[in-house]
């Protein structure tokens, strides 16, 4: 067996790599509270910040529950909760871009001189606000970081939609007498698709960052319900130890965060 054809062999899968990382989060999400070996809020063993053993693989948190049944109840709330605020704040950013491409004018500068005093507030300091302001309910994440989120992606597909309303069969559908919702979802939508899914991933990895630091502040979701911020903050007494309670989910993290990194780069590449 040569070297070039071997090569050429793990070449070919690296372009399915991000699509099963997604794959995997998601089901993950669906699926990890039905595979923890254990409550999440159950106190399983006497020894807190109990190193990794047979039966605790990722060891004992900072009251003795078990860590991997909170890390997998965790995940799939934070993933949930962040894909749910990605689609609200893509799918108004999109459609608004679109038609403040199409109209133009007045709507248009109306759309965007708010969208730019949106984003002029720091993310952090506007989910703040919201939840002093109506607690830090789901709804009330999901809607906050949704807002918080969308003026982005409103910029993003503005900029590419302007590009593609002055084409040819844009117009040519404007001639016909076409509807604007014909020409939104059969004309742009379909020509923009490649840079708008990368912008989805960009909002999702914004937005676990920003609930990741809401809960490691205090603010985000609160018990019973987990994330990975929480399960962070509530076991930083483990650094002491090194104890994996700690480690696990800022690692998590960072895994979840570099493989929409490379979903990103994968979508990138379709779009050039």
């Amino acid at each position: 067996m040569t070297v070039a054809p071997f090569a050429r062999r793990w070449v070919s899968v690296i372009p399915r790599i991000p699509g099963s990382l997604i794959l995997f989060w998601l089901l993950l999400a669906l699926l990890g509270p039905v595979l923890a070996p254990f409550a999440p809020g159950e106190v399983v063993s006497r020894t807190v910040f109990a190193p990794i053993s047979a039966h605790h693989l990722l060891g004992t948190d900072y009251l003795g529950r078990d860590v991997l049944s909170r890390l997998l109840c965790g995940t799939g709330s934070t993933v949930l909760l962040c894909a749910a605020t990605t689609v609200l704040a893509c799918t108004g950013g999109v459609f608004l871009g679109i038609i403040a491409a199409l109209k133009q004018g007045l709507t248009d500068t109306l759309l965007s001189r708010f969208m730019d005093g949106v984003i002029s507030i720091p993310s952090l300091l506007s989910a703040l606000v919201a939840v002093a302001a109506f607690g830090s309910s789901v709804p009330v994440l999901v809607l906050a970081m949704s807002l918080i989120y969308m003026p982005g992606s409103y910029r993003t597909c503005r900029m590419l939609a302007l590009s593609i309303v002055r084409r040819d069969f844009v117009l040519a559908a404007q001639m016909r007498g076409e509807k604007s919702g014909y020409i939104v979802l059969r004309e742009v939508l379909p020509n923009m698709t490649g840079p708008v899914m990368a912008d989805v991933g960009l909002r999702f990895i914004y937005a676990v960052r920003l609930l990741s630091n809401l809960s490691f502040l205090g603010v985000g979701l609160q018990p019973p319900l987990t994330d990975l911020g929480s399960l962070t903050r509530e076991n930083l007494l483990g650094l002491v130890y090194g104890a994996p309670a700690v480690i696990a989910p800022a690692l998590t993290i960072a895994v979840l965060t570099v493989g929409l990194n490379l979903a990103l780069d994968s979508y990138k590449g379709k779009a050039g």
